[in-house]
């Protein structure tokens, strides 16, 4: 959920501030890079939509939930598979202008190398890219 991100990241900034203290963009080199970066099962969520294959994240957390301490999967995440614009948007307002993404190959290639690529999943991932450069 884009709000779990946002409180993610307001938390690491209140934890920094303490150190930041006094510092403004402007003291910093010019061209350096803000940075933030996600990984696809820990935030895309929308499990088996849009035609998405299973990782092996998926097939483990459905499989040995009881391996992992809360039993928690990425069926969901941070649903930023919906909400998306709302997490460009949040990372627009923090000042963010380097972004590194990881892409689903679970969503992008369902079947691995024995099927198609599923236009869906390209279609998400070029929403994404182009909500980036429209934001800076």
């Amino acid at each position: 959920m884009a709000a779990a991100t946002a409180m993610a990241m307001l938390a690491a900034l209140a934890i920094l501030a303490p150190t930041a203290r006094g510092l403004d963009r402007a003291e910093f080199p010019p061209g350096f890079l803000f940075g933030a970066a996600t990984s696809s099962y820990q935030i895309e969520g929308a499990y088996l939509e849009d035609g998405k294959g299973l990782s092996n994240w998926d097939v483990f957390t459905h499989t040995q939930s009881r391996e992992i301490n809360d039993g928690r999967n990425g069926d969901v995440a941070d649903d930023h598979y919906h909400r998306y614009m709302e997490d460009v948007e949040i990372m627009h307002d923090l000042g963010v202008n380097s972004y590194r993404f990881s892409i689903s190959w679970a969503r992008v290639l369902p079947r691995g190398r024995l099927g198609g690529v599923n236009s869906a999943a390209i279609a998400f991932y070029d929403h994404l890219i182009a909500a980036l450069l429209q934001k800076g």
